[in-house]
């Protein structure tokens, strides 16, 4: 009867055995599809991506501008940023849940010692130490433990991503700078000219020559490019308190922005496939799926018999000195646990952890949908700019040359003053315009090298 009873608990320790070696066996299936789509993907698009080609080939989002002052900024946000450094905290707490998994796999040694007192009996102390170890015959702690080693490179990544996020934000930022300072540039340019016109308007209003209205007009001009003018300067300094923050300082910024643009470099040959792979995001997708991969199998491991040994040394004494060990006993227990029945609760968690994966599966398709969507529209953005650029550039020649002329027939006589103040007028407005597209297309290129991977330099 004994052996019988044997019998059918060996028979179900060893289906409980194959199963979970079938669940190994289909552990990866899910996280290899999810390569090997992307990979495909990716090639589909990468000749595509290839026909933009540009300067000298880049590695780095601090390698698209090289300038003293904007590694001295990006540098002190990367030490001194408050939601940066909060992200390293949490990676730091999942280094550490690491090593506490860790432990699980190895041997336990506890020590204690007591002292018991009853009425009309001497008080007696008692100490022991105890070793305890649970045999991962199965692998089920090494699963879990490599579970919480992918969740670490995960979050490792998206640190990665703070800091690629951040220094992206803080060229843009620098370059806004610049940008704003242009618009006030001109925008006093066109002050000074309007204010111009009004004088002579006044003059010719005065001497009879003019209407009323055309006075009214150039006034009205006049007070609007003061308000755009002062509107400009707040948003200046609205971008300066923007790069404070990014970089967590407390103190005023004083800098100066650039005179000119600096020159953004960016290449595209041979970048694409090997950069989109760089994305930090990506990679804490692919690695979540390997967690929650790892993560079934212990689910279905938890099915298993579970075997631990411990051992024990004890002693009891009617003193304190007495009791450590002066005559210990020891004891040592083997035990082999199998859960029968748990109201499903196993099997739940086997499916829950299934769900997991397959969330985890679409949420790497979702992200490298992004990423591919984030290229294209970004190389999109870049011809389009290029072209517009081009076509500003030489309304604003054809624009500065018409003036030049104006300027020389209103001296002369042969046109109207309201005849130049129109011609001025297109040639601010093409100037800005083209100044905001050179703006445009420096921040295009800073989001193309965010989208194609191009990070931070790890330290």
């Amino acid at each position: 009867m004994i052996n019988k009873t044997l019998w059918h608990w060996g028979c179900l320790c060893l289906s409980l055995s194959l199963t979970a070696c079938s669940s190994d066996m289909q552990r990866g299936k899910i996280a290899d599809k999810a390569q090997k789509e992307s990979a495909a993907l990716i090639d589909k698009k990468e000749t595509q991506w290839r026909q933009l080609n540009e300067v000298a080939p880049i590695s780095y989002l601090t390698d698209l501008i090289q300038d003293a002052q904007l590694d001295r900024l990006i540098q002190q946000a990367l030490t001194a940023n408050p939601d940066l450094q909060k992200t390293l905290l949490t990676l730091k707490a999942s280094t550490w849940q690491l090593k506490s998994i860790h432990g699980d796999r190895l041997p336990s040694l506890d020590a204690g010692f007591s002292r018991n007192k009853t009425e009309s009996v001497e008080a007696s102390y008692n100490a022991d130490i105890s070793i305890s170890w649970e045999a991962d015959f199965w692998g089920k702690l090494a699963n879990s433990e490599a579970a919480a080693a992918k969740s670490l490179a995960a979050d490792q990544a998206l640190y990665q991503e703070s800091q690629d996020v951040l220094v992206a934000n803080i060229i843009k930022s620098w370059l806004a700078m610049t940008s704003k300072q242009h618009l006030i540039d001109i925008e006093s340019q066109r002050l000074a000219v309007l204010e111009t016109n009004e004088n002579r308007l006044l003059q010719r209003f005065k001497n009879g020559l003019n209407d009323l209205e055309e006075l009214d007009e150039a006034q009205t001009a006049s007070s609007q490019s003061r308000a755009d003018l002062a509107q400009y300067k707040e948003d200046l300094a609205i971008e300066r308190r923007t790069l404070q923050r990014y970089l967590g300082s407390e103190n005023t910024l004083n800098i100066v922005p650039n005179t000119d643009y600096p020159r953004v470099n960016l290449t595209l040959d041979y970048l694409p496939k090997q950069s989109l792979q760089r994305r930090p995001d990506l990679k804490a997708a692919y690695l979540a799926i390997q967690a929650a991969d790892l993560n079934v199998s212990v689910a279905y491991k938890d099915m298993l018999p579970t075997i631990s040994l411990s051992a024990t040394l004890s002693d009891t004494a009617s003193s304190p000195s007495s009791a450590l060990f002066a005559s210990p006993i020891w004891s040592l227990l083997a035990q082999l646990t199998q859960p029968l029945y748990q109201g499903s609760k196993l099997k739940a968690a086997v499916e829950i952890a299934k769900i997991n994966t397959a969330e985890a599966y679409q949420d790497y398709r979702s992200t490298l949908l992004t990423a591919i969507n984030e290229v294209e529209t970004t190389i999109g953005q870049e011809k389009l700019l290029t072209q517009q650029l081009l076509n500003i550039q030489q309304a604003l020649q054809s624009s500065q040359k018409n003036l030049t002329r104006y300027e020389q027939k209103y001296r002369t006589g042969l046109v109207e003053l309201s005849d130049l103040i129109r011609v001025q007028e297109t040639t601010f407005n093409l100037a800005a315009e083209l100044d905001n597209l050179l703006y445009l297309h420096l921040i295009n290129r800073v989001d193309l090298g965010l989208a194609l991977g191009l990070g931070v330099k790890e330290s």
